[in-house]
């Protein structure tokens, strides 16, 4: 039997035996063999955090997406009025292309870092997958994943944003902002904050996937997950 296998019999056991509030959802647990349920868990978070990646990694992955398109900093956009009127406009429009390419060019690094997540699925993540709420897959990619992730997006975010040629202006700024406490740590260099926020973008977008799959998880196109998500419905 393999490592996976066992966790998943060992987590049915638990499910069926723990005092399930929800009798024939403990017995649906039960019942489901050991490779379902390894195929189907495995299946689910490798299509969510596939479908994320290939979303987001690609042209206008992120600038054409409202809701993971990264924006300027805060105080940047309350003070972009007085920058048009000073000409800063033009400036300021390249600036946001140039943080969203950054990012869309150091998701597809991600990959890697989730397949290997799935790999160590230990039995408490299985279970909190199978019976958390609508985002325990997106949780569990985050503690997984967060700390190489940005890591791994850093070097890269810098070398796009050092291309545009206006990383050395933003950083300029938000530095001297930052010593009158107007911005965060994060927020003090642009290819910090753009990886921050490519990061969340990632997240956001895992969470979209796994939301669906919860959803109709029969038209996910797996029998696999279709059989582990429909008794969680």
């Amino acid at each position: 039997m393999s490592s996976i296998s066992s966790l998943c019999t060992r987590l049915l056991l638990t499910v069926a035996i723990a005092g399930s509030t929800n009798a024939a959802l403990a017995q649906s647990f039960a019942d489901l063999s050991n490779q379902d349920a390894s195929t189907g868990l495995k299946a689910a978070l490798d299509k969510g955090s596939a479908a994320a990646v290939s979303k987001l990694g690609v042209e206008n992955g992120f600038l054409n997406n409202d809701k993971v398109k990264i924006q300027l900093p805060s105080i940047l956009e309350k003070a972009r009025p007085i920058l048009q009127m000073t000409g800063k406009g033009q400036q300021l429009d390249e600036l946001v292309v140039s943080m969203n390419r950054a990012a869309e060019a150091a998701v597809p690094m991600a990959k890697p870092l989730l397949v290997n997540a799935v790999k160590s699925m230990s039995l408490t993540d299985a279970k909190n997958i199978l019976t958390g709420g609508d985002t325990s897959v997106t949780d569990f990619f985050k503690e997984k994943t967060a700390t190489p992730l940005s890591a791994k997006f850093l070097p890269m975010v810098k070398g796009v944003t050092d291309k545009a040629g206006l990383s050395a202006k933003y950083n300029s700024i938000m530095g001297q902002a930052q010593k009158f406490g107007a911005v965060s740590q994060q927020e003090a260099t642009v290819e910090g904050y753009v990886t921050q926020k490519a990061m969340d973008g990632l997240f956001v977008m895992i969470a979209e996937e796994e939301k669906a799959i919860r959803k109709d998880p029969i038209g996910a196109g797996s029998k696999a997950i279709s059989k582990v998500f429909s008794l969680l419905k």
